[in-house]
């Protein structure tokens, strides 16, 4: 199975930064919670823009991905992020082709 990297860019105010940080954490427990298919996560922010964060996911898998981002709804801290999120700005799995 090839891991996969996730990159996903949000835009908040700048208020709620700290707390997009500690839910997007939250998040990642609850992603784990069944099974672990997150294997590393970083939560950075922009050095230009600190209004942008961005999360930086390893998966075990891109089948682990895709299922578990496909139940993005329904895991509890995502209606919370969400609402504090002014943008989404990108979104992507990335596969590492050469190794295959």
């Amino acid at each position: 199975m090839n891991k996969c990297t996730e990159f996903a860019v949000f835009q908040v105010e700048k208020d709620n930064v700290s707390r997009a940080i500690e839910l997007s954490e939250t998040i990642f427990l609850e992603m784990n919670e069944s099974e672990q298919v997150i294997i590393s996560s970083n939560i950075l922010v922009k050095t230009d823009n600190p209004e942008e964060i961005c999360w930086h996911l390893e998966w075990i898998s891109e089948k682990a991905a895709k299922e578990t981002t496909e139940k993005w709804p329904s895991f509890p801290s995502t209606k919370a992020f969400q609402g504090i999120v002014v943008k989404d700005i990108y979104y992507g799995h990335f596969a590492d082709r050469l190794n295959k």
